[in-house]
C-alpha cells in the first residue's frame, strides 16, 4: 500500500521552486489497477517519478508498506518498487528470457548467476505475461506489444509489491492497448501487487481501472472508481468542450 501524505510535487529552480500539484492525500491500494489521467503537461510524469523516487518531493510524504520512500537506499527500493518505461529498450543478441532474468539482478549479487529458485521465478513471470512463446526470441525481433509484455515480466520476475508504468499502451494498436489494460487488470488481482500507471487512453481506463486519478491545470487531484468520477462531474469538467460530449451515465465519450 501506498501513502501519499499532504505531498507538493514539482521542481527547485535556482532560486524558487515550482509547484506542480500540492496537498495530495492518497492511498494507492494493492490488488487494484489505477490509471493516473489527465492533459498532456499537467504533471503525470513527475508525479510518476516522485512516486518512484527520481525526484523528491518538495514536500510531504510517500510511504510504501509503512517506509518511508526517502529513507530507503538503492537497493532497497529495488526490492521494493519496479518500473515500465515508455521508451523502447534498445537492445541486440539478447534473448527474451536472459532480459526478464535481470529482474532477478537486486537478488543474484555481483555476478549475476541466477540460482534454481530464480530461474522459477522468471519462468512463473513469463507465464504470468502470457510469452512462453517469446522466451528464446531475440529481444531486437519483438513487436512493440510484445516488447511491452517482456518488461512487465522483467517487473513481476523482481517481485517488488508495486509496479508502475508510465503510458504503457504507448505504440500499441487498439487490440493491443485493450489486451494490455487487461493483463494488467489480471495480474493486479492474481498477484496482489499494487499497479499504478499513466495513461491517454482514456476510454478504456473507464472500463478497465480499478480507480482513477485525474489530474487537471490549477485543480486538486480527483480520486475515485471512474463511476463516482462520473457522478461527481469530475470526467465532464475535463473532457467536455466544443464538440467533445462525456456521457456521465454511460461512461463514454460522443464526437458531435
Amino acid at each position: 500500500m501506498i501513502q501519499l501524505s499532504s505531498l507538493t510535487i514539482g521542481y527547485h529552480n535556482k532560486n524558487s521552486k515550482k509547484i506542480v500539484a500540492d496537498n495530495i492525500n492518497a492511498t494507492i491500494h494493492p490488488g487494484e489497477l489505477t490509471c493516473l489521467i489527465g492533459p498532456n503537461g499537467v504533471g503525470k510524469s513527475t508525479l510518476l517519478r516522485t512516486l518512484s523516487a527520481f525526484q523528491p518531493p518538495l514536500s510531504g510524504s510517500i510511504t510504501v508498506n509503512k517506509k518511508s520512500l526517502d529513507s530507503l537506499n538503492e537497493r532497497q527500493l529495488s526490492h521494493l518498487i519496479g518500473i515500465v518505461l515508455t521508451s523502447k529498450p534498445d537492445i541486440q543478441n539478447m534473448s527474451v528470457y536472459e532480459l526478464i532474468s535481470l529482474g532477478r539482478s537486486p537478488y543474484t549479487g555481483f555476478w549475476g548467476k541466477l540460482s534454481v529458485d530464480d530461474c522459477q521465478i522468471v519462468e512463473e513471470s513469463i507465464r504470468l505475461t502470457g510469452i512462453e512463446h517469446l522466451k528464446n526470441r531475440m529481444v531486437q525481433t519483438l513487436s512493440d506489444g510484445e516488447r511491452q509484455k517482456m518488461m512487465i515480466a522483467k517487473a513481476l520476475a523482481q517481485q517488488t509489491p508495486v509496479i508502475f508504468l508510465d503510458e504503457p499502451t504507448a505504440f500499441l494498436d487498439y487490440p493491443s492497448k485493450v489486451e494490455m489494460l487487461q493483463l494488467l487488470h489480471r495480474l493486479s488481482r492474481e498477484t496482489h501487487k499494487t499497479i499504478f500507471l499513466s495513461t491517454h487512453d482514456l476510454e478504456l481506463a473507464l472500463q478497465i481501472a480499478d480507480t482513477l486519478w485525474l489530474m487537471q491545470p490549477n485543480e486538486p487531484i480527483a480520486i475515485g472508481t471512474p463511476i463516482e468520477l462520473g457522478k461527481g462531474g469530475s470526467l465532464s469538467h475535463f473532457l467536455n468542450r466544443p464538440g467533445i460530449r462525456f456521457d456521465a451515465q454511460a461512461l463514454t465519450i460522443h464526437v458531435e
